[in-house]
């Protein structure tokens, strides 16, 4: 199956192409992250959810973004501080990118332009969720505010409709 998401790419955070391709056939959650957030307690939820269902096929994906209140500023270093030290994050982290404007990361222009929020497009803040079918398809946005354990249940849902 060929869908816009899977001919998408992304850096890790060890500096290594990524293919969307690769999950072809997983449940994909799209989160932007910062470390130094009031949200950022949010990483031991998602943790949660990875450790529950990876093995059902939930890949989620972090993309750490500097562009809400300056909450991600670091390197590489520091954002491993962040989420895998602090926050003890084994889910994939990509190398930190923009998510609005001209040089909106294209994981992002492609999600925002499937799944338009409330008041438009455009991320409104750190941990902005997407959800991703098993089909390569966006099928829901959740708000930043949005703790991931209401998320349990779309994942779930996402995962047995495979």
């Amino acid at each position: 199956m060929n869908t816009p998401f899977y001919e998408l790419e992304a850096t890790n955070l060890q500096g290594q192409k990524v293919n969307m391709s690769d999950y072809e056939g997983k449940a994909v959650l799209v989160v932007n992250t910062a470390s130094q957030c009031g949200l950022t307690p949010q990483f031991e939820g998602l943790e949660n959810l990875y450790q529950k269902y990876k093995d059902d096929g939930l890949v989620i994906l972090g993309f750490p973004c500097n562009q809400f209140g300056n909450q991600e500023p670091g390197g590489k270093e520091s954002i491993e501080q962040g989420c895998r030290i602090n926050y003890r994050v084994t889910f994939p982290m990509m190398e930190k990118i923009e998510v609005n404007g001209d040089g909106a990361h294209p994981v992002f222009r492609y999600l925002k332009k499937e799944l338009g929020g409330v008041l438009g497009s455009r991320i409104k803040w750190n941990f902005t969720k997407f959800l991703i079918d098993p089909q390569g398809k966006p099928v829901k946005r959740f708000a930043p505010t949005t703790k991931p354990e209401k998320i349990d249940k779309y994942i779930k849902e996402t995962l047995s409709h495979e």
